[in-house]
């Protein structure tokens, strides 16, 4: 099973709508086939380890991260393929919540006469597939918040100055995290300031890019943009009001970038209706990467679900722009807390990986 979720943890990022699965096939101690989701979602792993064992599965062990599928979508069942092949044993790592799943599999597996194990390193493969438990349990994705601050949790002067605070190793290491993400966000406020292009620009590293997200209420994004510029080769998206400016809107989806109209706010947009919407287009891990307004709007509403921390060991001083802006915490009870998971030095900078403490 860790082989598998070794496998799977490969194309997290990369296989949304579906999630990324691992599948190792065992026959008499040998490892016969072994294989991942491909990108975009299709194949699914168990198919491919099986064309890879051939005869072999005849007899032998499945290891499967998650609990294989049992309906007709795109692909035929992967229960049907199990069972066609001569699966004798079906160790799974997690069940899946899908309602088209959910136990379903496992009993089909069950009625063909074949042995079933649940539960195997359950805590770590319900971890690789936490998008998809998100998206299907809360209607939205699994939520990472990426910070680049001082020590004293500054990420921009007072003039707006932010490039660069962390090390050159730490911004390689935020490219792979946009790499592990189906998709990258950043406010409107960011995407001008900066002018990103929000890709993983680490060659290799991933064989589909990201979609960019932008919460743009009024469509402010400059038709110069790198990310409008480079809309037909990445996919760029604008969360955005449905009353927004038409002419405006219209040169935008000339550009190539696709606007997702959600409720108003004030300010801007709903963002709870936002992550809704995201998900409706199949978006199961969101990394956003700034700035301070859009991470204090998503911690007051409780929407984040991990803190990816890079610390660089320098102080601004107060009169510097923090992580999150102001948000109403008047009392100690009412923070949003973390349990650290990771912390590792990257370069001169630190980096600390936390996600959401239980109730």
């Amino acid at each position: 099973m860790r082989a598998a979720l070794a496998l799977a943890r490969r194309h997290v990022g990369e296989t949304w709508p579906n999630p990324s699965v691992g599948c190792v096939i065992v026959k008499d101690g040998r490892v016969v086939g072994r294989a991942t989701t491909a990108p975009s979602g299709r194949p699914h792993a168990e198919p491919q380890a099986l064309a890879m064992a051939g005869e072999q599965a005849r007899g032998a062990t499945a290891y499967v991260t998650l609990e294989p599928c049992c309906f007709h979508g795109r692909t035929p069942p992967c229960t049907e393929a199990l069972i066609a092949a001569g699966i004798a044993r079906v160790v799974i790592g997690a069940r899946d919540p899908d309602p088209r799943v959910n136990g379903a599999g496992l009993e089909r597996l069950r009625e063909a006469g074949i042995e079933v194990v649940l539960g195997v390193l359950a805590g770590e493969a319900e971890a690789v597939a936490a998008g998809l438990y998100t998206r299907i349990r809360l209607g939205r994705p699994y939520v990472t918040l990426k910070l680049a601050s001082t020590l004293d949790g500054r990420i921009a002067t007072h003039a707006g100055e932010s490039q660069w605070i962390t090390g050159a190793d730490a911004r390689r290491a935020a490219h792979a995290l946009r790499g592990r993400n189906d998709a990258v966000l950043v406010g409107i406020g960011t995407a001008r300031a900066d002018n990103p292009a929000l890709t993983c620009r680490i060659p290799g590293f991933k064989a589909t890019p990201s979609v960019r997200v932008v919460a743009d209420s009024h469509l402010r994004l400059s038709l110069t943009s790198e990310l409008v510029a480079s809309a037909h080769d990445a996919p760029t998206w604008i969360l955005t009001r449905a009353d927004a400016d038409a002419a405006r809107a219209e040169a935008l989806r000339q550009a190539g970038v696709t606007l997702l109209p959600v409720a108003a706010a004030t300010p801007g947009i709903d963002l709870v209706e936002g992550l809704q919407t995201l998900a409706e287009q199949g978006i199961t891990r969101l990394l956003v990467e700034g700035g301070a307004g859009i991470a204090a709007a998503l911690l007051h509403a409780d929407l984040v679900d991990a803190v990816a921390w890079f610390h660089a060991p320098a102080v601004m001083g107060g009169d510097g722009l923090p992580a999150a802006a102001s948000f109403g915490t008047a009392h100690l009870a009412d923070l949003r807390r973390f349990r650290r998971t990771a912390m590792r030095p990257v370069g001169e900078d630190m980096f600390s990986e936390y996600v959401r403490r239980a109730a």
